[in-house]
């Protein structure tokens, strides 16, 4: 019988859940911030490091943050608390389908839109950029951070992904900001994740589980999680590296 602490550890070497850097992530909240919002919603958080820089630079908001992992959100409230942020942010443990929180002056959405709507990709999308422009208050910002092709994926690259990828899944950037302006936004500001950023998220994401499978070569969960681990790496190595990109689309609301 195994417990929790005969698992490897998970995302320690990952400060943000995605291909984000440093210098982009100082960036983003110097421009999320320059209308100093009160309210701050991050849907599908994870551990909200993004919405808790926000509020660490504004120091009047309030945030909410939305997510479904237990785990996440529990690092998110120790974080928080270790910030001195405790009394400002609420980590939720709550599906954001059909969400009552908001709406508020910024809402983080950052590879979380399929949370926001049960359609099929790429119909998510584009219905979650209509719920988002329901959730941002008048003067508002959204920061929506969603895959697209970089280019159409060959079918030996489809097949390297992950199960049923399909090649109409995801938009081209140009179709998913068209969808933006569709659903009531004006891009502020057009950006996407470099080849280093996804390098360091895709090591990252794996590396405390490798170092882990080097050191626990018999453990009875090592087979299997070797398993999962080779199957990951192989997927992003023999599949959407170079194809799959990561946008990060600053919003303002019409009207």
């Amino acid at each position: 019988m195994t417990t929790a602490s005969d698992h490897p550890p998970r995302l320690t070497r990952l400060t943000f859940h995605g291909p984000l850097s440093e210098p982009r992530a100082h960036r983003i909240v110097e421009r999320l911030t320059a209308t100093a919002p009160r309210t701050v919603l991050d849907i599908g958080c994870g551990w909200g490091e993004l919405m808790l820089r926000v509020l660490e630079a504004v120091p009047a908001a309030t945030g909410v943050g939305v997510d479904l992992k237990a785990e996440d959100l529990d690092r998110g409230r120790t974080t928080a608390k270790q910030r001195g942020l405790g009394d400002r942010v609420v980590f939720a443990e709550e599906s954001a389908t059909d969400t009552a929180r908001g709406p508020a002056d910024l809402v983080l959405c950052l590879s979380s839109s399929h949370a926001l709507s049960s359609a099929a990709p790429p119909r998510a999308t584009v219905e979650a950029l209509r719920v988002l422009r329901r959730l941002v208050l008048p003067g508002g910002r959204v920061l929506l951070g969603e895959g697209f092709w970089q280019r159409e994926p060959t079918a030996k690259e489809l097949a390297a992904m992950w199960p049923d990828a399909d090649a109409g899944e995801h938009l081209s950037l140009g179709d998913l900001v068209d969808a933006a302006v569709e659903a009531g936004f004006r891009p502020l500001w057009v950006e996407t994740a470099s080849a280093e950023e996804w390098e360091e998220f895709e090591s990252g994401y794996r590396s405390d589980v490798e170092e882990w499978l080097a050191t626990h070569p018999d453990h009875p969960l090592a087979a299997e999680t070797r398993t999962r681990v080779d199957a990951q790496r192989a997927s992003w190595l023999r599949g959407y590296r170079g194809v799959l990109g990561i946008a990060y689309l600053t919003l303002v609301p019409v009207g």
